[in-house]
């Protein structure tokens, strides 16, 4: 494969890239100008060949690549779909991703898919499995993974970590990173009481590989109200503002705009991407 390196994703804004976005980013590319990175859904990817690969392929010759993964099931008791893991190390093969990424979920039971991530409850049984299954992966794959912290709708009444202490303490057992997805920290900040302010500042911010920014919906039930993880909406300013607060711990990280429903005119997204960048430059000039 040739194109930019693989070693890793530059601190600078991405795009989760969508294709009727991909002659965009292309043209972009070829300017100099537009995300420094793009990131898909390797899902979508694990046919053989067709157009979906032609546009890939000539993306990456262009932009560094990141794999996000929502196919691996890792908190499956089961285990992981192991047919899943050998299609997204072919992947891997090919593309060359400077980043892999899952989910702290389980969708898949008996054999039996389900079309969503689903919550495993943070107990040291759940934190044993999940140690075994992200090493798994990460044997297979050759490299570290990142596991993204979830957008929880409830909490386990047998819950036995924070959040933030599970995930650490994951991370030690596997060596695997974190995917900070601070949209979900506000998703679960309505559904459950998490204090996304109390959770920045609890993790380890040397753990955290990626960033996600993006918007969520507001279902309300009489006096309950609902955040639903969709991904549909403008990335809010509650997000932005806790962004701005992550990397003022983290330094420069690579930083990525999600938007997979509701998708806008690639102009709109690519001034997100520009927003991103513009929290970025200063801590990259300080590193400097």
């Amino acid at each position: 494969m040739t194109g930019p390196a693989a070693a890793s994703l530059p601190p600078r804004g991405g795009l989760g890239l969508k294709p009727e976005h991909f002659a965009d980013v292309i043209e972009a590319a070829g300017c100099g100008a537009g995300p420094a990175w793009v990131e898909v859904h390797p899902q979508n990817y694990m046919m053989a060949g067709g157009p979906m690969h032609r546009w890939l392929a000539a993306i990456r010759n262009h932009l560094p690549l990141s794999f996000h993964s929502v196919g691996l099931s890792l908190g499956d008791p089961d285990g992981c779909d192991r047919g899943e893991l050998e299609r997204l190390a072919r992947l891997c093969e090919r593309y060359e991703p400077g980043m892999v990424s899952d989910h702290l979920s389980w969708s898949s039971l008996a054999g039996e898919r389900v079309p969503d991530l689903l919550p495993v409850p943070m107990t040291t049984a759940a934190l044993d499995h999940l140690a075994g299954e992200v090493s798994r992966v990460q044997d297979r794959l050759a490299r570290p993974i990142l596991i993204e912290n979830p957008s929880r709708m409830l909490a386990f009444v047998e819950d036995e970590y924070h959040e933030p202490d599970f995930l650490m303490e994951l991370c030690r057992r596997s060596g695997c990173g974190l995917l900070v997805d601070v949209n979900n920290l506000l998703v679960s900040e309505t559904n459950t009481g998490l204090s996304p302010g109390d959770w920045l500042d609890a993790i380890d911010p040397t753990l955290i590989g990626e960033v996600h920014v993006a918007g969520h919906s507001i279902e309300r039930h009489g006096a309950t109200s609902i955040a639903i993880d969709d991904h549909g909406s403008p990335v809010s300013e509650a997000c932005w503002r806790l962004l701005d607060r992550l990397i003022a711990r983290s330094g420069p990280v690579p930083v990525l705009v999600e938007r997979d429903n509701d998708v806008p005119a690639y102009a709109e997204l690519a001034a997100e991407v520009a927003r991103a960048d513009a929290l970025l430059q200063p801590e990259m000039a300080h590193v400097a």
